[in-house]
């Protein structure tokens, strides 16, 4: 089930609601008018130059070991 993230421009409450079948919520919950904005998801944003999750090591290329080339029993 997707989610989105919402924020009303007339009272600037930001919510999230779930979307079945492209219905999107048509009124804010807080205030009831139907100004609402479709938000950029944080987990969905890529800070430039970030280095939160260390690259793990490719994978053998002849026998698909995950530790790599030369980890392996074959080499």
């Amino acid at each position: 089930m997707p989610i989105f993230e919402y924020r009303c421009d007339h009272c600037g409450h930001r919510f999230e609601a779930i979307v079945l079948n492209g219905r999107q919520p048509d009124q804010c919950p807080q205030c009831d008018q139907p100004d609402l904005r479709k938000q950029v998801s944080t987990f969905a944003a890529h800070v430039s130059g970030s280095t939160s999750f260390p690259s793990a090591p490719a994978a053998c290329g002849s026998c698909g070991d995950p530790r790599g080339p030369g980890s392996c029993r074959m080499h």
